[in-house]
């Protein structure tokens, strides 16, 4: 049976906070990708997950929640999932960028990847 939800949190690029609510025993790591005023594409580790080792197995859904308040953003990810097979999972969304001029796409990648108990 899998565990209930944990909490983290994590700075991107430009400053902005974010709070991760995640599943202990299925997410490795979220990383977020965005476009810098430079036109490179900027790709880091948001969070990571201080467990080494996962205790139980996942479970059959897969559910993870990224909040940031500045930039009015709340994005839930379900996946349903038979034998923990889902490796990743990406969601793009845009918010508000942070000059006014517009939006800007946000690519957050969520990743399994911790050894069994």
């Amino acid at each position: 049976m899998a565990r209930h939800n944990r909490e983290g949190t994590g700075t991107d690029q430009r400053g902005f906070e974010y709070r991760i609510s995640y599943q202990p025993d299925w997410l490795r790591h979220v990383k977020i990708s965005r476009r810098l005023p430079t036109g490179r594409q900027s790709t880091m580790t948001l969070f990571r997950n201080p467990a080494s080792r996962r205790e139980r197995d996942p479970g059959t859904q897969i559910r993870t929640r990224i909040t940031c308040q500045r930039q009015d953003l709340d994005v839930e990810v379900a996946v349903r999932c038979d034998q923990g097979g889902v490796c990743r999972v990406a969601v793009a969304c845009e918010v508000p960028s942070p000059d006014d001029t517009g939006t800007e796409e946000l690519v957050f990648t969520f990743e399994n990847g911790l050894p069994g108990y």
